[in-house]
């Protein structure tokens, strides 16, 4: 063997396979994006495409199109109620919840796909995630701050104005509407008023 074809055996080094839970994740990140993108109509052939495997892989790994979104939902419900759930208790927790939940705008797919499983909602697994996740949201939020029904009732809702606003992509439409500029406005001081104080 030559030396330059010991130079080019070695440098073509098999890349390590990727275990099936390595892989179920990284779907799981591809079905986020895609089912945030399009909602429950998105097609399981879209989330293998996005992942780079086949589409009878993805029904192998998870069944049915309903078993991918639940899963993919479910994660992105658990990742917002562990983030409010990290929040000790105590008299600055409401602000805190707050923030944390500010902190999420981050991950924009995060929110709509959220969003996209209350509007899928009427299944009843899909609605029992949902109705959990704004449950958990109002019962850790007065747990953690000590607030009223109102107060947290209020902070849910706020929560859920959030998430419209990203869904319709308010921000990107400035100037469209008189209406929802104010909204906009409305909620982006009131956020800014939650960094600074």
């Amino acid at each position: 063997m030559s030396q330059e074809q010991l130079i080019d055996w070695t440098a073509k080094k098999p890349t390590p396979r990727m275990s099936g839970t390595q892989r179920r994740a990284e779907i799981l990140v591809a079905a986020r994006k895609v089912f945030a993108e399009r909602g429950y109509a998105a097609s399981t052939d879209e989330v293998a495409r996005a992942a780079g495997v086949s589409q009878p892989y993805v029904v192998r790994l998870f069944g049915t199109k309903l078993e991918l979104f639940l899963a993919a939902y479910s994660e992105a419900s658990a990742q917002i109620l562990e983030t409010l759930g990290a929040v000790p208790a105590g008299p600055e927790a409401g602000h805190a919840m707050g923030d944390a939940y500010v902190s999420l705008l981050a991950d924009r797919d995060l929110l709509r796909l959220v969003m996209h499983g209350f509007i899928a909602g009427a299944d009843e697994e899909v609605g029992r995630v949902a109705r959990h996740t704004l449950g958990e949201a109002f019962r850790l939020f007065r747990e953690r701050s000590g607030a009223d029904d109102e107060t947290a009732r209020a902070f849910v809702a706020q929560g859920m104005l959030i998430n419209v606003l990203l869904a319709v992509d308010a921000l990107a439409h400035r100037g469209e509407d008189g209406g929802l500029d104010a909204l906009v406005q409305c909620v982006q001081d009131g956020i800014a008023e939650r960094r600074t104080a």
